[in-house]
This record gives structure tokens, C-alpha cells and sequence, in this order.
């Protein structure tokens, strides 16, 4: 149990894949709904979204990480990194899209965790993920095709800690906070590279 954050692929995008009991409209509605407020901005519709992959460890074709350490450290280094707004920009979303979208969408769906859907532009979210990366030098050992908790994993398995005590630094002050640092930062490249929503479970 947990939260989790994964990419989607086309047939659960567009609700092919959703079952039966599912909320009505699910995520189908979220697509459509983007897509609409798109071409109210003048903008492509975002109808290009790859199928699922197959999970091949080292790939970088799938995405699913699990939100597990505390995010107190973290939201204080946003503070004191970042305006409100890009504060909000970074973690206020509740599905990122490889769109540039100068202004979060949001549309009046329930998604998992709330009553609206707030849709972000992953060219605009990787900005600002880079921007706190660069403030805690996140090393360059950080994984950065993440299957399969493999993020998760190397900060909680105690490999993150085994490199900060050989090489300190201001990323290696707080793990926790730099987890969700490389969180939203590899989940930005991923939705670029991969061309794929990525959202919350």
C-alpha cells in the first residue's frame, strides 16, 4: 500500500483499459478535458501517448516509484529554493504531461487523491525539478532510468547513505528532501523522453 507515482500508458489514457466499477469518465474524461482546454489555447492536442511498455529492468521504457519517506525536509527546501509559485508549479500537480503548458490545467475530474485534476507541462516541471537538483548537487549516481522503484530503492536500501558519507554534500544533508528532489526530476524526463502522462496512484 502507498502512493505511487507511474507513467500511463495510451489504453489507459484514453479509459480503453479502465474496469468496470472504475469512476465514470476516469481518465478518458481527463484526456479529453486536457485536450479540449488545448485547442482553447491554441495548442496541438495531445493524442500522441505510447502504449504501456513491457517491464525490462534498465530500459527506461516504464516508471513507478513509491512516495515513501517524509516530505517535511523537502518542502522546506523548496522554500528556501524556490518561489510559492514554482513551489506549486513543482509538486502541485496531479498528472504531468510532455506538453508545454505555460499555465497548470485544471479540470473538474476527481482524480485519486482529489476532487479536481491539476495537469501539468513537464517541459515547465523539469525547469524547476533541475533548478533544486542543482541547488543540492544531486550526484550524477542517482539513477536515472527508474523501472521499477529502482529510485526508491537506492535511497532507502542504504546505498544513498553509503555514498554521502564517502562523498559529502549538500544533497546528502537531507535524503529524504533529496529523494523528492530525483523524484520529480526523473519523472519530468521520463513523461519528455517517453512522450507519456505520468500520474498518481
Amino acid at each position: 500500500m502507498g502512493v505511487y507515482l507511474v507513467d500511463v500508458g495510451a489504453e489507459d489514457w484514453f479509459g480503453e483499459g479502465e474496469e468496470e466499477g472504475e469512476d465514470e469518465g476516469g481518465r478518458a474524461k481527463i484526456a479529453a478535458g486536457l485536450n479540449a482546454e488545448l485547442v482553447r489555447r491554441g495548442l496541438p492536442r495531445y493524442d500522441s501517448v505510447p502504449e504501456a511498455a513491457d517491464f525490462v529492468r534498465g530500459s527506461g521504457r516504464s516508471f513507478e516509484e513509491k512516495l515513501a519517506p517524509p516530505m517535511d525536509g523537502f518542502v522546506a527546501l523548496c522554500r528556501a529554493h524556490l518561489s510559492e509559485a514554482e513551489t506549486e508549479r513543482l509538486c502541485g500537480w496531479t498528472v504531468l504531461v510532455p506538453v508545454p503548458l505555460d499555465e497548470e490545467i485544471e479540470l473538474p475530474v476527481e482524480s485519486s487523491y482529489s476532487d479536481v485534476t491539476v495537469i501539468a507541462g513537464a517541459p515547465q516541471v523539469l525547469l524547476i525539478a533541475e533548478k533544486l537538483a542543482a541547488a543540492v548537487a544531486l550526484p550524477p549516481e542517482v539513477p536515472e532510468l527508474c523501472d521499477n522503484l529502482d529510485l526508491t530503492n537506492w535511497f532507502l536500501d542504504g546505498t544513498a547513505a553509503k555514498l554521502a558519507a564517502a562523498r559529502p554534500g549538500p544533497w546528502g544533508e537531507d535524503l529524504d528532501a533529496a529523494f523528492y528532489v530525483a523524484l520529480y526530476l526523473r519523472a519530468a524526463q521520463h513523461s519528455l523522453r517517453r512522450g507519456c502522462p505520468i500520474t498518481y496512484c
